[in-house]
C-alpha cells in the first residue's frame, strides 16, 4: 500500500530521521523550525505524530522520569520501516518533479 505524505508529515519524518534516538517533542519542533524555517506549535506536532503512529509510520515510547522535568517522562518517537518507505517515496517524487527546474525557480 502506498502512503502519501503531506509537507508537514514529511518534515516530521525527516526530523525523526535526523534526530534518531533523541527524537522527542521539543527536539522535533526545534529541528523543523531550524531546518525548514517554519514555526511549529506543540499541538500540531503531537496531533500529526499521533496520526502517523496510528498509520504505523512512527512508534513511540516513554522515557525514564527525570528530575529536571519534575518526574515527568518524555515521549520519544521513532521512524518505522513503513514510515521510511513512505518518506523515500515522497522524496523521490519531489526529486523527479523538480528535476531541471532550478533555473526556472531561481528566475521567479
Amino acid at each position: 500500500m502506498r502512503t502519501f505524505l503531506g509537507e508537514f508529515e514529511q518534515l516530521l519524518l525527516l526530523a525523526l530521521l535526523k534526530l534518531g534516538d533523541e527524537a522527542y517533542g521539543v527536539r522535533i519542533r526545534q529541528a523543523i523550525e531550524s531546518g525548514a524555517g517554519r514555526p511549529v506549535s506543540a499541538g500540531a506536532a503531537y496531533t500529526a505524530l499521533e496520526r502517523l503512529e496510528r498509520q504505523g509510520l512512527v512508534s513511540s515510547r516513554l522515557g525514564d522520569p527525570t528530575p529536571e522535568r519534575g518526574g515527568k517522562r518524555k515521549r520519544y518517537y521513532r521512524l518505522e520501516a513503513e514510515g521510511a518507505r513512505a518518506l523515500k517515496q515522497a522524496h523521490a517524487a519531489l526529486a523527479r518533479m523538480s528535476k531541471g527546474l532550478a533555473p526556472k525557480l531561481e528566475s521567479l
